[in-house]
């Protein structure tokens, strides 16, 4: 096990848990099903708004529209490049841990959020598996229709339409065992 990672987890520990699986999201640059729709909608948003502010400039058009362009230019840049950095420097932040009682997931870029879901009250898990020995499972379902269209946008306020998961980890087949063997088993306890 990774020792720095093991440290990170074990503080939000309560002492009578046990720790049965501690991991991270695959870690750089990683392109989702939702890209297949978000690529070419954010490409042809940047290239409006370039082409937009390109022709206010060139006409010599009055000082408030060429402002007016710019946070649409700003925003063509996130969604093109930015969102892809974003979203890596949160998953270098995120780490998952399966416990007896609950499973955590922590992260956050500038601030840390702790997240716990009680294995006694899970709702429906999804597993979700991908090429590479990865995947990702996902505690609920998301309340937007249209959110697994905006997971990994890294916007803010858009993590509020996704479900909690654990994304991009290793082995997920066998996480997702020993998910449903620990949930059974905090059923029996407080029963």
């Amino acid at each position: 096990m990774n020792y720095e990672l093991e440290q990170r987890i074990r503080t939000d520990l309560r002492s009578d848990e046990k720790l049965l699986w501690m991991g991270q999201p695959a870690q750089g640059v990683r392109f989702r099903g939702s890209d297949l729709f978000l690529i070419p909608f954010s490409l042809f948003w940047a290239g409006f708004a370039v082409y937009w502010e390109w022709s206010v400039i060139q006409q010599g058009a009055p000082d408030f529209f060429t402002l007016w362009g710019i946070p649409f230019v700003l925003v063509g840049i996130y969604i093109v490049v930015g969102r892809f950095f974003v979203d890596a420097a949160l998953r270098a932040r995120t780490y998952y841990a399966l416990t007896s009682e609950r499973a955590v997931i922590l992260s956050g870029l500038w601030t840390r959020e702790l997240k716990s879901l009680w294995l006694r009250n899970l709702p429906e898990l999804s597993l979700k598996e991908g090429p590479g020995d990865r995947g990702t499972i996902e505690f609920g379902s998301s309340p937007w229709p249209m959110g697994q269209w905006f997971r990994g946008m890294s916007w803010p306020g858009m993590s509020r339409y996704q479900p909690p998961s654990f994304e991009f980890i290793d082995q997920p087949r066998r996480v997702y065992d020993l998910l449903r063997t620990a949930q059974r088993d905090a059923r029996e306890v407080g029963a």
